[in-house]
């Protein structure tokens, strides 16, 4: 394990070297990489043959930040992921992997240098365009709750979603993120939304989407238009557990596919 120090933060991060392609992968909002790994979500875990970056995203895990909302923007997390993936793969095509929050990530880190990947996939998109509006609303409110009452009244809130038939029987695990900075992190997000569209057709690497159904927070919506406006997309849409356990398998054979090339 490792430190990087970006603007108002220090990111903690591991590399596992087996040689082969560059991987990063990134997680989702209040979660880290080992409460990824505990939710059956850490697709990297077993693959072999590459150089697997992992890291926990500012204010997140193991690395610090500041109670700066501006800081937890999408498009300031691309930065972040930019400047890490030029000290650790420099020159390189990278192939990226990221969930929900990563996922809106590796898309405004791709827009912006789409030379940069070789690759993504993309998990859980979350939601983004028409349908950001109402769960901005929801974070705001959540940000002020836990300011108001604390971090648990946040959790409980949590745990009494409707969760979507692919998580049933998955552990239970409670945010990784400090009461302090969570309503910051939160407003970051409600200031957050995918590239437009428009923006997406110049991202020409192999995507891959992987969704699951009746999930508020993830909506099938996003995943489809992510499938419509990227030029080389393909949507796998799970409905079971055992049809996430397979998505390892699917990263595995999507990365093997894409060969290491230096950045155009």
């Amino acid at each position: 394990m490792s430190r990087f120090a970006v603007p108002g933060a220090v990111l903690d991060t591991e590399l596992s070297d087996e040689g082969g392609q560059a991987v990063v992968q990134l997680h989702g909002l209040t979660s880290s990489r080992a409460r990824d790994r505990v939710l059956d979500l850490d697709l990297g875990l077993g693959l072999s043959g590459t150089r697997l970056l992992r890291y926990d995203a500012r204010g997140h895990g193991r690395s610090t930040g500041r109670p700066v909302p501006g800081d937890y923007r999408w498009p300031a997390l691309a930065d972040d992921l930019l400047a890490l993936l030029d000290d650790r793969f420099p020159g390189e095509r990278v192939y990226g992997v990221g969930t929900s929050m990563g996922c809106g990530t590796l898309l405004h880190a791709a827009a912006a240098q789409p030379g940069r990947f070789a690759g993504l996939t993309l998990l859980l998109p979350p939601t983004a365009w028409e349908s950001r509006v109402a769960q901005a609303q929801d974070y705001l409110a959540s940000a002020e709750l836990v300011e108001r009452e604390g971090i648990e009244p946040f959790i409980e809130a949590g745990r009494a979603a409707p969760q979507p038939p692919a998580t049933i029987g998955r552990p239970e695990t409670v945010p990784e993120i400090s009461a302090d900075l969570l309503p910051s992190v939160l407003r970051g997000a409600a200031a957050s939304d995918l590239p437009d569209l428009g923006a997406l057709t110049g991202i020409d690497v192999p995507v891959r989407i992987l969704a699951w159904i009746d999930d508020r927070s993830h909506p099938l919506s996003t995943a489809r238009g992510l499938a419509g406006a990227l030029p080389q997309a393909r949507l796998t849409v799970a409905t079971t557990r055992d049809d996430v356990a397979g998505w390892p398998a699917l990263l595995h054979r999507d990365v093997l596919q894409v060969g290491t090339e230096p950045t155009r």
